[in-house]
Formats: structure tokens, sequence, C-alpha cells
């Protein structure tokens, strides 16, 4: 929140409302912080954002892979053997990134965050309304102060492992602001663009935290020291199926727009 509001200052330079507009977010930093920190900041961006398309390819590809399993186990039960290559699905995902990527202006079309937010509240409604439906059937599962306990089958380097994947979905579910310059710049001028920005932010960001929060709380409650990396496609649940498959598909079409925009 503090770095976004910062940022959307910025935009304009050296007055937040008067000042020359700055389009990009390198063109920010070079016009506040001068050309050595241009270069460094402009390596750190865009390595940023390649680790951001990185996760949103394989997320995608998780996701269309849970499809599948999903469909399987409901055919052949929960102990059948359906295990799903994702390299399949991250081949698809290129080929459909490929073919948005020829749209003129794709990233600039608005009903791309009007979709982002609807597919977004959906895949999250149904993970906060199945979480809930666990709790109140089988009550809380069993947690502790530490998390998963360390044993043969749980070593403490992946202990490691998994907090510090933790904490990079944390970055991953807020990564918007490495692109927040370019995000003001389609602002109208009408009202002073920081101010409509810092409105916007603080309403997304609240909006995204509480959301996020609810399936965290919610999913450690119902699955305790058990819950899976993503319950929707870890298969904490397996039914109903058809549900499940639709957390998938909004989960699918959010990112492939998200891609483009980044």
């Amino acid at each position: 929140m503090f770095n976004s509001i910062l940022l959307t200052d910025c935009y304009r330079s050296p007055d937040p409302v008067t000042g020359t507009r700055n389009y990009t977010y390198m063109d920010a930093v070079k016009s506040n912080l001068g050309t050595l920190q241009y270069k460094l900041c402009g390596i750190a961006q865009y390595g940023v954002l390649t680790g951001i398309t990185i996760g949103y390819t394989t997320t995608t590809a998780i996701s269309m892979a849970a499809i599948k399993k999903s469909n399987c186990f409901h055919k052949h039960g929960h102990k059948a053997d359906c295990r799903v290559h994702n390299n399949t699905f991250m081949v698809i995902f290129a080929i459909i990134q490929i073919i948005l990527s020829q749209v003129p202006n794709f990233h600039k079309l608005s009903p791309l965050s009007v979709i982002a937010a609807i597919m977004s509240f959906t895949y999250s409604s149904i993970g906060i309304g199945l979480s809930i439906a666990k709790i109140s059937g089988e009550g809380i599962g069993k947690t502790t102060l530490t998390g998963k306990q360390l044993s043969k089958d749980f070593t403490s380097m992946e202990k490691m492992w998994t907090t510090f994947s933790a904490l990079g979905d944390v970055a991953f579910a807020y990564s918007f602001c490495f692109i927040l310059i370019e995000i003001q710049d389609t602002l109208k001028s009408s009202l002073p663009e920081n101010k409509q920005m810092k409105k916007a932010t603080a309403t997304g960001i609240l909006a995204s935290t509480v959301f996020y929060m609810l399936c965290g709380m919610l999913g450690y409650a119902a699955f305790g020291n058990d819950a899976p990396g993503n319950f929707l496609t870890g298969f904490g649940f397996y039914d109903p199926f058809w549900l499940i498959d639709i957390a998938n598909i909004c989960i699918v079409v959010h990112l492939l727009g998200a891609y483009q925009v980044k």
C-alpha cells in the first residue's frame, strides 16, 4: 500500500498534479532518481515481471490440469490414478498468449478489468464457501502454532521451502504495483490522476486482502496442518466436482488476461 501511494505521486514530476507525465515506471524512475537508479530499477522490474509471468504460466497450467483431474476423480473415484502432466497445458497457454498478443492494444481493453474482478471474486468465493461447508460438517482441522510438524516425511528443508513459497504467493497476489504507473496512464486527467489512483489502489488492496485472508484462514481452519498449497488445485475438495471446475476455469480466464496486461 505504502509503495503504491508513493508511485501514484510519481506519475507526474516534479509536481504530482501539474508536472510532466511519466508514461511508464521506468520514466518515473529516471525523472525522480536519475540515470544510475534507472538502470538498476529496470533490471529489477523486468526480473520481477519475468518471474510473475512464469508464475502465471505454471498456475494456469495447474488449474487446467486440475479440471481434467477433477473430472477423472468424479468418473473413477477419489483413489484413482489421475496424474496429469502440466507441460501440455503450459504449451496450450503459450499458444493462446501468442494469439492474444496479436490483438491490437489488448492490454488496454477496459472490460478486462471488469472480467478479472468477476473471475477473482468468483473463485475466491467458491473457496471460501467450500471451506465454510467443510468446517460446518467436519469441524476445524488439527492446527499448531508453528504449522506442520517435522518428521521423516517432512524435513526442515521442505518446511523452509514451503515457508518461502507462501511468502512468494503473497508477493504474487500484489504484483500490480510494478505496472501501477502504466495503469495510471490510462486514467483521464479531468481529476488529478494521483488522487483517483490512490482511491482505486486502496479499494483494490482492501478488497483483495479481505478475500485472500478469508481464503487463507478458513482454508487452514478447514484442513489444519494438512492444508494443500491451493485447495482448489491440490484437491482438498473433490466434490462438487463441477464447482471446482468452475473455480479453476475462473482462474484460467483471469490469468490469461492478466498475462497480457503484464
